[in-house]
């Protein structure tokens, strides 16, 4: 289902209108695999709506890497708000990664298990290290969460990462940062 948003930001007078697909594909149901039983490597991408209206036309994203043996997962995603309290907005924290994202339930939206994620799993690390823009948030057109989580695929090629329409940001990294190189 396509439909036609319109986006007003911050009440300024310009208006931009685009289509966007608002249903994201998945590959499966948002279920992590427990740690503590499934050894193998895990790397996972997750995607919710984000909170209110604006979650009819924007998801967060994020991605999450276990490594082979390990009893948790490591979370990786870019908070805006982290700002404010002086941080990086770059998060990396240790948990179950497909809890609700301000209650809106998780979406699995690329998952790479076993050996080819064992290979993944550090280099995805070094690269969510190595974000550009560790102090810098803007909600639309980016750097975002979804920026940070196209990051991840551009600098880790072999995750074979593709964001669906409604990860909005997604786009700026290559039109933006690498376009400026």
């Amino acid at each position: 289902m396509f439909t036609t948003v319109a986006l007003v930001a911050f009440g300024v007078a310009s208006l931009m209108t685009a289509t966007f697909a608002l249903v994201p594909t998945t590959v499966g149901e948002a279920i992590a695999p427990d740690p503590k039983t499934f050894t193998e490597a895990v790397v996972q991408v997750y995607g919710a709506d984000v909170w209110g209206v604006r979650g009819r036309f924007a998801i967060h994203t994020w991605i999450a890497t276990k490594a082979r043996n390990a009893g948790t997962y490591r979370i990786y995603q870019v908070i805006g708000w982290r700002l404010r309290r002086g941080q990086s907005v770059v998060s990396i924290t240790q948990g179950m990664p497909d809890k609700p994202w301000f209650r809106s339930s998780p979406m699995l939206l690329h998952e790479v298990l076993g050996q080819s994620a064992e290979a993944l799993v550090e280099r995805i690390h070094a690269a969510a290290l190595s974000y550009p823009y560790p102090d810098e948030y803007t909600m639309w057109p980016g750097p975002n969460s979804n920026s940070f989580t196209a990051w991840i695929g551009l600098e880790v090629p072999e995750l074979g990462l593709s964001l669906p329409a409604k990860a909005i940001g997604k786009s700026w990294m290559t039109d933006e940062y690498l376009g400026n190189l």
